[in-house]
């Protein structure tokens, strides 16, 4: 990095980027035009940090990439729009490898390509830690934005994308092993379902998230915004064999994956009871007047385990 310069990064890592037609001007001025037809954008940022986010030695500059554009286009997809454009601001080390952030451009241009969107521009700057930075822009096409205080007494839970091959995934690495393969590509490679976002506002989902902190805490999201409980049926739940396998080879109950392993960014969304929701939709759960204060629980009671990410707790 040291070698190739500032305005050499940035002509390399511009040289990757394919438009799309809501890109007026990408690259190259003070600031990108990104089309709105809606009139309102949707945004969201989020941050990824060595050591804490990814490990060079588990993922690939290319992988980072992937992960990166997906856990924030899944945002944009949550709201019910969707993901139009995608800016990068990065934290380098000089004696970095000048094929990282190639790599990790070319990353983000294939997941931005799956889901519709495109690198439009962004920021270089030397520091001691790579530090991934990602704004995501979007636009509903007319929809209302589906937020996570809609839920309502006797709506339907319903998730559809993988729920806890991440976190399978990221104990089969934190072991020292690289297979089964299926669920160390989940974790180093999320595949959210953008394409369920908008089509679950236009089936009438009352409230939705992505689940980027385990089930139970973004499910929390919900019940908080929309002041309801929320009880999710294990037995509803998909426990594929071989995660099984894996919880019995390291000592961990798979369903303790499932519903507080976060980063599969599949999508959960509350609908009224009587929606026809197409097959890839699970049907998971209810909404319930609070008995209390708004929760979830698993089966009728509260979930006495650990509950999800939090990047300031223990």
């Amino acid at each position: 990095m040291g070698e190739l310069g500032e305005f050499g990064l940035i002509r390399e890592l511009t040289s990757r980027i394919t438009p799309t037609p809501a890109v007026r001007i990408g690259p190259g001025d003070d600031a990108a035009v990104v089309a709105a037809p809606d009139r309102r954008v949707v945004a969201s940022t989020d941050l990824l940090l060595e050591g804490r986010h990814f490990r060079r030695d588990w993922s690939t500059a290319y992988d980072v990439g992937r992960k990166a554009a997906a856990q924030n286009l899944a945002d944009i997809a949550a709201m019910g729009a969707e993901p139009t454009a995608l800016l990068l601001g990065l934290v380098l080390p000089a004696e970095l490898p000048a094929t990282w952030p190639t790599e990790l451009m070319d990353g983000l241009h294939d997941e931005c390509q799956v889901a519709g969107a495109a690198v439009v521009g962004g920021d270089v700057v030397r520091g001691e830690t790579i530090t991934v930075a990602i704004t995501a822009l979007g636009d509903l096409h007319g929809r209302e934005p589906v937020t996570r205080s809609g839920a309502r007494p006797g709506d339907t839970v319903a998730v559809t994308g993988w729920l806890g091959w991440s976190a399978a995934g990221h104990s089969v690495l934190a072991r020292g092993f690289r297979s089964p393969r299926a669920f160390v590509e989940a974790h180093r490679r999320p595949e959210p379902p953008y394409h369920a976002g908008p089509a679950a506002a236009e089936l009438g989902a009352t409230a939705m998230t992505d689940v980027s902190d385990g089930l139970i805490a973004d499910l929390g999201h919900i019940a908080e915004a929309s002041k309801v409980r929320i009880d999710i049926r294990s037995s509803a739940l998909d426990v594929p064999v071989q995660m099984s396998d894996i919880g019995q080879a390291v000592g961990i109950d798979p369903l303790q994956w499932v519903l507080t392993g976060g980063e599969d960014h599949a999508i959960v969304a509350t609908f009224p009871a009587d929606a026809k929701l197409p097959a890839r939709w699970r049907r998971i759960g209810e909404v319930l007047h609070p008995s209390a204060a708004p929760q979830v629980t698993v089966d009728g009671a509260p979930w006495d385990r650990a509950g999800g990410w939090d990047h300031f707790g223990d």
